[in-house]
């Protein structure tokens, strides 16, 4: 027993782990660095996903209207609304305006650590240093993440509309 003024508290009650109970992963606080051209290529395959899993459900609804046209995706969703999701590609971010959770600004970020073929320099077979890799590889994974609150649009698709981005269609 450690002895505080009046209290008694058992030793083992104390801990030197930094980690906390309960507590959900970090926030990201910066996107990934790519460049405009990797951002059209991962937010294309983004959206070119759930345009294929919008369309799936309008099938399945009648009342669920999808419109993809000149980079905007219109979905009118009964009874919550319309979402607007669209690509700006000087912030190389995702928007979004949802009828329930307002306005939001999607960066791609790492969700996977880093591997030598993920890194931005590393070595090929031969032993010669290659530079640049970076995104590129396909080994590094990635998501869309508000940064303000941590939260990511496959998330909110998912709690707000159903759709799962992750299952395969």
């Amino acid at each position: 027993m450690i002895g505080f003024s009046d209290q008694q508290v058992p030793a083992q009650a104390f801990s030197t782990s930094t980690r906390r109970l309960n507590a959900s992963p970090a926030k990201p606080s910066a996107p990934e660095p790519i460049s405009i051209d990797q951002y059209h290529r991962l937010a294309d395959r983004y959206i070119d996903t759930l345009v294929s899993k919008l369309e799936e459900l309008q099938e399945q609804r009648r009342d669920v209207d999808c419109e993809y046209s000149a980079g905007v995706l219109n979905l009118e969703f009964p009874p919550a609304g319309t979402y607007v999701f669209n690509k700006q590609p000087p912030n190389k971010q995702i928007w979004l305006s949802s009828p329930i959770s307002g306005p939001k600004r999607y960066d791609y970020v790492l969700t996977s650590s880093s591997t030598p073929e993920a890194s931005e320099e590393s070595t090929g077979s031969d032993g010669a240093a290659r530079s640049g890799v970076g995104i590129e590889s396909e080994e590094k994974k990635g998501e869309w993440v508000y940064l303000r609150d941590g939260t990511t649009l496959t998330g909110l698709l998912k709690e707000e509309l159903g759709v799962d981005m992750d299952e395969e269609g």
